[in-house]
């Protein structure tokens, strides 16, 4: 989850269809400020089974997770989330981001979004192929095409800030101003935020309510917020190479007018139909790489979480619910094409890929009802204590972060998945079809 000098709740596993080289993202635990490998094109599209022979990892396209989250029977219906804009917000963003989403469509049979590009906050500066601009052009396109992959008729609002969001502060005034302008001028229903950074490195809980009252303003407009719980397992960064050695969370996915999305791995067939049940995502061991969790310092336990009290204590807990994040065994296809990588498929993972594929389904939900679901986390939690069917339990798998550093291994111990809400994957997993529904009413 590391972008060079910044912090992403996401990008955390970057491997070549082309070649049988393999290397950790620029946002992974160890890889900041070393070479990116040796890539070559793709000769073909990649399926599953070209990703299994090369790197035994299995790389899904949108088909297969489609169907994995019961989106299929929606799209056919025309429930796709046409008349909704999902604003997907990200420093930087990619310069080649439209040819690549058009790429993207085109091999996988989706018909290409209204895609707007904004930046409310000021000019991005040109683009160079350096590791963070390049970290952040990479997480753009795998959040466009994913959040697009989930929710095809979705318009995306692509909103780019001109300042890399890094540990604590710095990077996030540039982002209230975009999402507030975004807010005041009407421009999205859902907002997807892919990136964080610990509460512990803030100076204090003073700065962040200073920048948290955006989130105040989309919950009156009635617009939904979304944010990743990060990649780093119960810990998360201190500084730019190194982890915290105790349990914190991430922000703004620990505030509770956010809902906090953690990963799952999952276990899918070509078809899309799953070989196995969900687990917490977790590939920790010598690179730390799990989904994000556990409870806030800074904000107590909103009114919606009583009924998990037991779970979270006095304290606002997180995720909320938990969508693909992918890891070492499976990941999802993204496609880019910006200077300094070839232009081809990557499979790439972490919360930055679940966050967009939730947004997808939200604005999907927002279609059915014909108006804006606005702050979720309530009515996420009512529909888990009336056992509704669109919540799916996820009780496998802990968000323990483990991670080896010159040649000493470190371990935070997490929370284990179990039944019902738990701290490593919150309410679970989704079936689309019967959480639409649900949300819609």
């Amino acid at each position: 989850m590391r972008n060079g000098a910044g912090i992403r709740a996401g990008v955390s596993l970057l491997l070549v269809m082309g070649a049988c080289t393999s290397g950790q993202a620029t946002g992974s635990a160890s890889a900041a400020g070393s070479p990116s490998p040796t890539r070559e094109p793709a000769a073909t599209v990649p399926d599953t089974a070209l990703c299994e022979a090369i790197h035994h990892v299995a790389c899904y396209r949108p088909a297969q997770m489609q169907t994995a989250y019961d989106l299929t029977s929606l799209h056919r219906r025309l429930l796709d989330g046409t008349g909704i804009t999902i604003a997907i917000v990200v420093s930087f963003g990619s310069p080649t981001i439209e040819a690549d989403l058009h790429r993207f469509d085109s091999d996988f049979g989706l018909r290409d979004p209204t895609l707007t590009i904004i930046h409310p906050a000021g000019p991005i500066p040109a683009f160079t192929p350096s590791e963070t601009r390049m970290g952040w052009a990479r997480e753009t396109s795998l959040d466009v095409e994913w959040a697009h992959a989930f929710a095809p008729g979705a318009n995306i609002l692509l909103v780019e800030t001109p300042v890399a969001e890094t540990l604590g502060v710095r990077g996030f005034p540039e982002i209230v101003k975009s999402e507030r302008y975004v807010i005041e001028h009407h421009l999205a229903d859902v907002i997807s935020q892919s990136f964080g950074a610990p509460e512990d490195t803030f100076p204090n809980p003073e700065a962040i309510m200073r920048l948290r009252g955006v989130y105040g303003e989309a919950a009156a407009a009635g617009v939904t917020v979304l944010a990743g719980t990060g990649d780093a397992g119960a810990s998360g960064d201190a500084t730019p190479h190194s982890y915290y050695q105790h349990r914190t969370v991430f922000w703004p996915a620990s505030d509770p007018l956010v809902t906090a999305v953690g990963g799952t791995d999952v276990h899918l067939d070509l078809s899309g139909v799953r070989t196995s049940p969900d687990t917490v995502m977790n590939q920790s061991e010598d690179h730390l790489f799990a989904s994000g969790g556990g409870t806030s310092r800074i904000f107590p336990r909103p009114s919606y979480q009583d009924g998990v009290q037991a779970e979270v204590g006095t304290a606002r807990g997180i995720p909320d619910i938990a969508l693909s994040a992918g890891g070492e065994d499976d990941a999802v296809l993204v496609y880019s094409s910006y200077a300094g990588e070839r232009s081809e498929y990557y499979i790439d993972g972490g919360t930055s890929a679940a966050t967009p594929e939730f947004a997808g389904i939200v604005a999907i939900a927002d279609q059915v009802a014909g108006h804006d679901l606005g702050q979720l986390n309530p009515l996420l939690y009512a529909l888990a204590a009336h056992n509704g069917p669109g919540l799916v339990d996820v009780t496998l798998g802990t968000n323990t972060a483990a991670w080896r550093t010159h040649g000493k291994q470190h371990k935070v111990i997490g929370w284990a998945a179990g039944p019902g809400y738990d701290l490593a994957s919150g309410l679970g997993t989704v079936d689309a079809a019967d959480l639409v529904q649900e949300l819609a009413g």
